[in-house]
């Protein structure tokens, strides 16, 4: 009986009979082939949510145990300022090269070349080093000029350029450490265009390594400037904040492990290079780095309470990139590592599972897919099958528990973790999508897009077009992806609405506004065409 009023539910009977054929043909060849699929991909889901809720309560446990007992990094490994000695003056500190990679970094190219050259170290134990890969001559000429003026100063500044952009970021830090001068460098701290270091950022993590001779890690936190530009950097803000405050600290505290960001870090040179160097295989070479130094041995400090000012993607476009880079990457680099990591032979056999299980596949791949495949595409699919049903833990339960520890790295924006889950389920198909993609090895795999930064450009734009209405061009604004997911949630929240007994209508029309919202391009900051 249920399948005979879902089927004539979906195809009421017309005059004509058409439509009661159809249901017919649901009814007799459809439905008998999609509910044991549908049925299988609910087990699936439960299972990676399963997954997912151990993984969040265990790194909860941890936390708070590490608040709780005051686990800190200058505790747990020894730290103490670097002395002047008389004899040696200068000599006494390390030397340490600031690489700062840049591509066509308009608007932020002066705040991250004078928050580099704004360190505090000796002048003569410093190398600040420019990797300028710009294409645009202007813009180029402009970073040049900004070096000369720093060196002017009395700055040890050197403006590096490449004949090409081979390897992107990596290849251009690559061939950074390639030059003479860095030969006489301990240490290497590397910071993005719109990363912003205060003056004492050295001082702060160089003793951690001088100190510390089995660390080669020592990773920021990052301090977000336009968090309140809208609601998109809002939501970035919570998801990120997870990361630092969780995820990177439990990976500190726990087997000295984490992913390196790729900026606010610095390495020991020594430890980079054992480790083969910079690989531009993927696109998290950041990832892909740390990962490798992990199995020779070496360690990592993460440093909560150092943080470093940056800025977030405030558009959709730039943060849809940045997503799938980030999504794309670490699933491609498991794809290439995971057997060597099981074939090491330097590490424990529970930092192997660790990275294999807890980083890789939990919180990398199972994370994104099952956030995608199961609240939008088999959650929804199930209110057309009353044969198929999800037991309330796994729709309700899990999902709260794990919402609510996702939520705690960001106490200020409490208020808005419906705006958060709805923002996340429909970046998860774009996520969803990258995964695959890189776990594939398929046709953008190795797409690098910079992740595009406003600076101030949105500032000096806005007053300038207030008078006059900017032109938008629609193809900008609608992505097909979000509209076409959108339209299948809201036809399962009518139908449910109208015919269901699960009452996941309100959220279903909830998702479909939010994919829609994404699909007609009113999301994130729009910048005007100057």
């Amino acid at each position: 009986m249920d399948r005979l009023s879902s089927a004539s539910n979906i195809f009421p009977a017309g005059r004509d009979g058409v439509t009661g054929q159809l249901g017919l043909i649901w009814q007799v060849i459809m439905e008998p082939l999609i509910v044991p699929v549908l049925k299988l991909l609910v087990v699936v889901c439960l299972g990676m949510s399963i997954m997912l809720f151990i993984e969040r309560v265990y790194m909860g446990v941890v936390i708070v145990f590490v608040k709780l007992f005051g686990k800190k990094p200058n505790k747990s490994y020894k730290w103490e300022p670097i002395k002047d000695d008389i004899e040696l003056g200068n000599s006494a500190y390390p030397m340490v090269l600031v690489q700062v990679p840049m591509y066509n970094e308009k608007e932020v190219y002066q705040l991250s070349i004078g928050a580099a050259c704004g360190l505090s170290w000796p002048s003569d134990r410093i190398i600040i080093q420019v990797l300028d890969d710009s294409t645009d001559p202007a813009i180029k000429s402009m970073v040049e000029v900004e070096c000369q003026r720093w060196a002017s100063k009395g700055i040890n500044i050197k403006y590096e350029i490449r004949d090409s952009r081979n390897g992107y970021k990596a290849g251009a830090l690559k061939e950074g450490m390639k030059h003479s001068y860095v030969k006489e460098c301990d240490y290497v701290a590397i910071f993005d265009a719109d990363f912003q270091p205060e003056p004492d950022f050295l001082w702060r993590t160089i003793p951690f390594l001088a100190h510390n001779p089995e660390i080669a890690l020592v990773q920021a936190r990052w301090k977000f400037v336009n968090s309140d530009e809208c609601l998109m950097t809002r939501m970035q803000e919570m998801s990120l904040d997870y990361h630092f405050t969780v995820e990177q600290e439990v990976g500190s505290a726990t087997y000295a492990f984490f992913g390196f960001n790729g900026t606010a870090g610095v390495w020991r040179i020594s430890a980079v290079n054992e480790a083969g160097g910079w690989k531009a295989r993927t696109t998290v070479e950041d990832m892909d780095l740390a990962v490798r130094a992990s199995l020779q041995g070496w360690k990592f400090v993460y440093v909560g309470d150092l943080k470093v000012k940056n800025e977030l993607p405030s558009t959709f476009k730039a943060y849809r990139y940045q997503q799938h880079r980030w999504s794309c990457g670490p699933a491609n680099l498991f794809r290439k590592m995971a057997i060597e990591i099981v074939k090491n032979k330097k590490v424990s056999v529970w930092k192997k599972c660790y990275v294999i299980y807890s980083f890789f596949f939990v919180r990398k791949i199972v994370a994104h897919i099952v956030t995608f495949l199961f609240y939008c595409v088999v959650l929804p699919a199930t209110v057309l099958f009353p044969e198929v049903t999800v037991p309330k833990w796994g729709a309700v339960y899990i999902p709260s528990v794990v919402t609510l520890l996702n939520a705690v790295g960001t106490p200020r924006s409490l208020h808005l973790m419906v705006f958060w889950i709805l923002f996340e389920n429909v970046m998860s198909l774009h996520r969803t999508k990258a995964t695959f993609i890189g776990l594939l090895e398929a046709g953008r795999v190795n797409e690098w897009v910079v992740t595009e930064k406003l600076g101030d450009a949105l500032k000096a734009k806005l007053p300038a077009k207030a008078t006059k209405k900017p032109r938008i061009r629609i193809g900008e604004r609608l992505h097909l992806l979000e509209l076409c997911a959108g339209a299948y949630l809201f036809f399962c929240g009518c139908y449910d609405f109208a015919f269901g007994k699960n009452r996941y209508y309100i959220f279903l029309f909830l998702q479909s506004i939010a994919f829609f919202i994404a699909g007609f391009g009113y999301i994130g900051t729009f910048v005007p065409r100057s």
